[in-house]
């Protein structure tokens, strides 16, 4: 996981308080939204990235021009107030983990668990949703996938939810054979 998505202390402050109050103007889904879409502009662009952590520029100034940036999205005032409070404190370089506090406050209100798929090849739509029913039905709660593509596991797929991991990719049943083969 990347350095700039870790969780900080200020980044779950931030966020508890902006979901608190996301929830009391039942704007809840709309914040969500927003940020969803935020975090997806900022990992499409690493100059934007750079230029919201960098040091160099004072936070008014990364509010300001994130916001130009993200002008087209149409962000809901709470999550512009959000953002104004974290330049306003200096805190703009914790945008990131303010984003991933949020949406843990949120999957928790809603019952939604987060996995990790990877598999040796991208999965096709219908795979996807297969999965997402299946894991649905395993885990009682419905599930947010994230999929990584890793073409050493060979075949297969590993599915990671919290500290749980479900392997069943080729690769680890070929090394659980040869270990039974070595040992016969």
């Amino acid at each position: 996981m990347n350095d700039q998505y870790r969780e900080t202390e200020a980044g779950e402050r931030y966020a508890r308080a902006a979901f608190d109050l996301a929830q009391d103007g039942k704007v809840l889904d709309k914040v969500h939204g927003d940020l969803a879409n935020l975090k997806a502009l900022l990992n499409s662009s690493a100059e934007l990235r750079v230029f919201v952590a960098s040091q160099v520029y004072k936070s008014d100034v990364k509010l300001n021009g994130l916001l130009a940036v993200a002008k087209s999205l149409k962000l809901n005032a709470l999550t512009q107030k959000a953002l104004g409070v974290l330049a306003g404190n200096g805190r703009m370089d914790h945008l990131f983990p303010f984003i991933t506090a949020f949406n843990k406050l949120y999957d928790a209100e809603k019952g939604i668990v987060s996995a990790e798929v990877t598999s040796a090849v991208a999965l096709s739509d219908a795979q996807l949703e297969d999965l997402k029913k299946t894991l649905a039905k395993t885990l009682g709660q419905s599930a947010e996938i994230s999929t990584r593509v890793d073409p050493a596991i060979l075949g297969g797929l590993k599915v990671r939810v919290g500290s749980r991991l479900f392997d069943a990719s080729l690769k680890t049943k070929l090394d659980s054979l040869k270990f039974a083969l070595k040992k016969a």
